[in-house]
């Protein structure tokens, strides 16, 4: 969030073909880009990589059918999905920082240089329940680890992930600039459609 009028920053947390009905749609969409000059960070989430390295690796496909493979559905299959949605999947950033804050889709090793973090940790790992650290003063905003009763805001991280796909509910977290730590505010959208 911007003081001073201007559009702020989108990022999003990845998992854009994660279970959900109509993952084309969301990749269409996303590809479409945003509208009012509001930039968008598009990072990667562990499905976007298990989807890339399934539809490049026939031996990683039965992997991926048993964690949210089917996404493929809304394509009607392998085949038919666009070149254009698998190297834009691939393509999608690790992380993004800005003063305050680092955005990643499941977390980040403390000890570790950001430059040194590995893929597999930023897209995979989990905090421990007990674990309420950021990366040094940084706070860090991740997912992944579905909380149907999130968001869990901690003094050095926020896990925005709230199961979106089988809730219907995403939250959305909102950061001030020029503060530090987690969201001043948040936006939550509801499809009532989905019942849990």
């Amino acid at each position: 969030m911007r003081t001073n009028g201007e559009p702020g920053t989108l990022v999003l947390l990845g998992d854009y073909v994660n279970k959900g009905p109509d993952s084309r749609g969301v990749i269409d969409l996303l590809l479409a880009g945003t509208s009012k000059g509001l930039a968008m960070i598009a990072l990667k989430g562990n499905h976007d990589v298990m989807m890339v390295d399934a539809l490049s690796d026939p031996g990683e496909m039965v992997r991926w059918l048993a964690r949210g493979g089917n996404a493929l559905d809304s394509y009607g299959g392998a085949a038919l999905v666009p070149p254009e949605h698998i190297d834009w999947l691939d393509s999608r950033p690790l992380l993004h920082s800005d003063e305050h804050r680092i955005y990643v889709h499941a977390g980040i090793d403390p000890s570790l240089p950001l430059m040194a973090q590995s893929e597999k940790v930023l897209t995979t790992k989990r905090y421990a329940k007990t674990d309420s650290g950021g990366y040094g003063v940084r706070h860090v905003v991740h997912g992944h680890d579905n909380q149907v009763n999130g968001p869990l805001l901690f003094s050095g991280r926020s896990n925005l992930d709230t199961c979106a796909w089988r809730t219907g509910r995403l939250v959305i977290g909102v950061f001030h600039d020029d503060m530090p730590g987690g969201p001043v505010d948040f936006i939550e959208i509801r499809d009532d459609r989905i019942e849990e």
